[in-house]
């Protein structure tokens, strides 16, 4: 397993440990020494996945402080588009987006610290989305932006979006960011 750097500081793919032989694939999606070694206190309080048709959007979404997420996401069948955004004030990359393909095929993951709003869109069909996350969903403080308010061009044309991520606040300059 690997960690690596991405434009926006802290933010890391997962290079995850891979094994193929002609059962099929195995992968290692989370060593607590790797994460150790890289200064980073990960640790794992709740995990959950979903299934996505091609097209579907969920997110962005975040936890507001003092219950903030760090989360490590991986896709193990189909393939998403993983789209993070930087809302930590005073960071220098507040308001920029990036985006990863994950797939079962490249067996990516991505660790998302507090601070970043994350969501995905789908890219085929029965795509599979785990989510390992630092704190426990606190549905009080669970938060999101609108999808497409944030400049980031979706690969899809959306089929679906919840009614509650439709309802969002957009991502502007009226935007008041719980991460300091």
């Amino acid at each position: 397993m690997e960690l690596l750097k991405t434009p926006l500081p802290g933010l890391l793919l997962v290079r995850n440990f891979t094994a193929r032989d002609p059962r099929g694939l195995f992968v290692k999606t989370f060593r607590a020494d790797v994460f150790v070694s890289a200064g980073l206190n990960f640790q794992i309080r709740e995990s959950f996945y979903s299934i996505s048709q091609a097209g579907v959007i969920r997110g962005m979404h975040f936890q507001k402080p003092p219950y903030g997420q760090a989360k490590l996401v991986c896709c193990p069948a189909g393939e998403v588009e993983d789209v993070v955004l930087d809302i930590r004030k005073g960071s220098p990359t507040y308001g920029r987006y990036w985006s990863v393909r994950l797939t079962a095929e490249n067996a990516l993951g991505l660790f998302i610290p507090e601070g970043f709003a994350h969501g995905f869109q789908a890219i085929k069909d029965q795509s599979l989305m785990v989510y390992y996350v630092s704190c426990e969903n606190q549905p009080e403080v669970d938060m999101g932006l609108r999808w497409d308010s944030f400049g980031f061009t979706w690969p899809l044309a959306p089929t679906a979006i919840s009614e509650r991520d439709r309802q969002w606040p957009l991502f502007n300059r009226s935007f008041s960011s719980p991460f300091d």
